[in-house]
Formats: structure tokens, C-alpha cells, sequence
């Protein structure tokens, strides 16, 4: 959201200096701060269940195809996306409330179950009665690191200066802004936008509490050899609502990671642990997530794809923000400081429209109405 605010800003020809670090060299010994882009895919698709993220998500993503070829970065795989759910009885709201949210846009997409929803995806197996909704095109997943890292080259173009250091604290007076960083070095601005995820809260950032919760989060990656990366070579990107309602997984379809090996991956965990401060929050981005999570994941990715034949699963850690609105926080604390946070794990794919949306809030003074049906504040 922070790369994208700074691209819209230098788009509108603001003097812009992007000011944070980068990714730590060695997750499990630094003791900065982490953020949650540090993966290699996130699911990306226009429907919703919730009319908001799905405007937003279409948004961001009409505009990927311009953002990689001014940065020289692709970082989108248009290998669709499919939400699948009970058809009726618990948990069908999931798919119903998508389908309504598709019709009322225009977002193309097949409606599949029974023994066409089996033809279409023979490596998924689902128990019957569901109900699947299938985006071909126009979705599937991004890479969040090449993604952020286009919106900085595109910034950059536009004379954006970046600075990659850690900012302790933010100060305001009636002459403008200060920001403090971990280099000893003090940077002036007539305003700050603060875009730091899961650390938005921290002390010294932003003048007034958010309402905002951090929870840790699970992930369980799946080792692929080659052939079955092959086999699963038109695999979509998957959000799943099984009819017990345990859970909610993601899954992602294989992928190469910086190691060289290819994994698929699932999310999802089925209870929300709450992180507090910077001490706990960064102890969980150390660790390799929970192994009892990271379990329970796999047996709900064999559940869904039975005939998986992988090497070994790892286990990883990320976190997600929530607000209590379910929408993003987007909105002035102070004439000069602003808060740009809260993707209620949905943040990614809608993160370059999260960002213009606060660079329009910041250069203009609101965001114009009729823009969308919903308040983006605290």
C-alpha cells in the first residue's frame, strides 16, 4: 500500500520520498521489522463476496498490465481463480454473495458443480453440493515482492526518492513534518502518509490508537518435484469454504520459490491469535509459524487434493491486520499525518487502488463521492 501511495503521489507530481527497509537478509536472526509481502505469490482475483474489496481488486487490477511494463517487472500470473463453497444450507452465503457481487459488475465467470466442476479440475475434489465459481481471466496470482518492487521502480521514474531505513518516530508542529529514522538522519515534509502494515501502530508512528487487530498466521507449503508441477501446470488459485465451516483455506497453485524449489501452498488458519506489539509481533515473522496449524492445513490441502504428490511440507509465518469495519483504513488522523493500513487479508491484490486512494485523500482533501459505497475510516 506504502509503494503504491508513493506511485500515485509522483504521478501527481508530488516531491515523494518512500521511506523504509527492505527485506531482512535472514528472517529468523534480524531484529527489524518484516512485513507480509515477503513471499513469492498471493491470491489475486475481481470477485467478492463483499462488493468494496471486489471494486478495489478491479481496480488494482486493470492496472497491472501498465504498472509491469513501465517497471519492467512482471509480477501477475493470469491463471484464473476459482471460489468454491456450499451450495445451499451453511456457508453458502460465501458463493451466493459473490455471485451477486459478479452480476451486479459485469465480472466474468463460469458457474461450475457436480461432474462438470470434477471435468474442469480434475485435481481438485470436492464433496458434493458444491458450488464453484471460476474466473478465467483477469486473475489468479501476483508475486507481492516483484509487486512491490514495480511500484517503487514506477515511483522512481517519477523522481521519487526512496530511503531505506526504519523510522523510529514521527513528529508534527505547525511548520510541518519530521520523520526520525534508525540512521540517525531526519527528513521534513509537509505531509506523511504511514503505511506500515502490521507496525502502523507502533508508538511514535501515528498520534491517535487504530482500530486495528493483528493476528499471526500459518502456512503450509508443499515441495513439488517436477513432474507434478507439470501435472498441476493449469492449476488455479483456490478460496474454499468446506461445509462444516472448520475453516477457510487459500490455496495457491505450484510456484517457484528463491531456493529454487517449487511449492504449492495453503493458508488459513482456523482460530485468530492475536499479536501485541512489536516484541510479539516480530518473535512470530522469526518463527516457522505453528506446527499444530501447519498440520491441521495439510490435512485440509489432502482433503481437497487427495492424489498431491509432493516431497515434504515446511511451514512458514505471516501476519494479517484487521479493522473493525472489514475495511481498509484510509483517512487523516491529523491535517499532515494520515493512516494507510488494515488489509483484512485481502490487502494485496487491491494494494495500488488502496494507495491512490490515499494519495487522492492526501492531495485533495477527500476522497471523491461515489467512489466507493463505504468510509474509510476509523
Amino acid at each position: 500500500m506504502g509503494s503504491a501511495a508513493a506511485r500515485h503521489l509522483a504521478l501527481r507530481g508530488k516531491s515523494v520520498a518512500l521511506i523504509g527497509p527492505g527485506e531482512p537478509r535472514s528472517k529468523a536472526t534480524d531484529q527489524g521489522v518484516f512485513a507480509s509481502h515477503y513471499d513469492q505469490a498471493r491470491i489475486t482475483r475481481r470477485l467478492d463476496s463483499d462488493q468494496v474489496w471486489s471494486l478495489l481488486s478491479c481496480q488494482s487490477i486493470s492496472r497491472y498490465a501498465d504498472i509491469e511494463n513501465r517497471a519492467g517487472r512482471d509480477f501477475f500470473h493470469d491463471v484464473g481463480s476459482v471460489m468454491a463453497g456450499p451450495r445451499s444450507g451453511q456457508g453458502s452465503d460465501f458463493v451466493a454473495k459473490a455471485r451477486r457481487v459478479g452480476a451486479k459488475l459485469g465480472i466474468e465467470h463460469d458457474v461450475l458443480e457436480g461432474a462438470q466442476l470434477a471435468e474442469r479440475f480434475p485435481f481438485f475434489r470436492f464433496p458434493p453440493g458444491t458450488q464453484a465459481l471460476h474466473e478465467a481471466k483477469g486473475a489468479g496470482h501476483i508475486n507481492p515482492r516483484l509487486h512491490v518492487a514495480a511500484e517503487i521502480a514506477c515511483a522512481q521514474t517519477d523522481h521519487c526518492i526512496v530511503v531505506p531505513y526504519e523510522v523510529t518516530h514521527i513528529a508534527e508542529s505547525s511548520m510541518g513534518i519530521t520523520v526520525h529514522c534508525s540512521n540517525q538522519k531526519r527528513y521534513s515534509a509537509e505531509k506523511v502518509v504511514v503505511a506500515c502494515g502490521a507496525y502502523s501502530g507502533r508508538s511514535g508512528l501515528l498520534p491517535d490508537p487504530l482500530p486495528m487487530k493483528v493476528f499471526a498466521r500459518t502456512i503450509a507449503f508443499f515441495e513439488l518435484g517436477e513432474a507434478e508441477a507439470a501435472r498441476l501446470r493449469n492449476m488455479p488459485s483456490l478460496v474454499y469454504v468446506p461445509p462444516d465451516l472448520s475453516c477457510d483455506p487459500y490455496v495457491l497453485p505450484p510456484v517457484m520459490y528463491p531456493d529454487g524449489k517449487v511449492y504449492l501452498k495453503i493458508g488459513g488458519d482456523p482460530e485468530d491469535v492475536e499479536l501485541s506489539g512489536d516484541r510479539e509481533i516480530g518473535d512470530w515473522f522469526r518463527s516457522h509459524g505453528d506446527a499444530n496449524v501447519g498440520a491441521f492445513l495439510a490435512e485440509q490441502l489432502l482433503k481437497i487434493m487427495p492424489d498431491l504428490d509432493f516431497e515434504q511440507i515446511t511451514y512458514g509465518s505471516c501476519v494479517t491486520s484487521y479493522t473493525k469495519s472489514g475495511k481498509p483504513l484510509i483517512y487523516g488522523q491529523t491535517d499532515r499525518i494520515f493512516a494507510l493500513t488494515g488489509g483484512n487479508g485481502a490487502g494485496a491484490k487491491c494494494a495500488d487502488e488502496l494507495g491512490r486512494i490515499a494519495a487522492i485523500l492526501m492531495t485533495e482533501g477527500k476522497v471523491p463521492k461515489g467512489l466507493y459505497e463505504a468510509s474509510f475510516g476509523p
